[in-house]
């Protein structure tokens, strides 16, 4: 299943994470800050975390920090590293089951493209922090997702886009398993 071009219900998350992560690419995530003001990224680059995964915050057990990554699919799982930069998931999977999607770069609109690439830096542009924790990711709620459009997936089926699957970065552990994706040739990836 592909996600395309209307708003991404919760109820398609619910898969594994390693499946969903690249299904990602090429959605936008949309921030409501206000009436009138809406910010659309186009995500180029995700991470899949999953149960048996040692650098999941779900590995070991379930907490206070973590809680929302146990919950149902379709929440937005948001947490600080470094005391200083935030991190945005989409929860993923069953419910009870620890799987999320860490979102690391968007593409976003007449802005420089490294503006969003990296988890930290999209946080800042979208303005994402805790408060947001378990939001259900609907357009009723500050932040949402929608899917693929018509000319994307058309230009992804003729291979004018691809995508590159690789080992994850900034991690101590589990860097072996490759479950992270790019959209290849794209300035707003955080690190090729």
């Amino acid at each position: 299943m592909t996600i395309t071009n209307q708003i991404v219900e919760p109820s398609a998350l619910a898969r594994p994470s390693t499946v969903i992560a690249p299904e990602l690419l090429g959605c936008y995530l949309v921030r409501r800050l206000s009436e009138v003001e809406i910010i659309r990224g186009l995500i180029v680059e995700t991470e899949a975390y999953a149960p048996g995964d040692p650098a999941c915050h779900g590995y070991k057990k379930r907490t206070e920090r973590n809680d929302v990554m146990f919950g149902t699919a379709g929440r937005g799982y948001v947490y600080l590293i470094y005391g200083m930069y935030h991190c945005f998931n989409v929860v993923t999977d069953g419910e009870g089951i620890p799987s999320a999607v860490l979102i690391r770069a968007l593409l976003l609109d007449s802005l420089p493209a490294k503006t969003a690439a990296g988890p930290g830096k999209l946080c800042r542009v979208m303005q994402i922090d805790r408060s947001l924790n378990g939001v259900i990711l609907q357009p009723n709620q500050p932040l949402w997702l929608e899917g693929r459009t018509p000319a994307f997936v058309q230009q992804l089926a003729a291979g004018a886009i691809s995508f590159v699957q690789t080992t994850r970065i900034g991690l101590t552990q589990g860097t072996d398993l490759p479950w992270r994706w790019y959209i290849k040739n794209c300035p707003a990836v955080s690190k090729i």
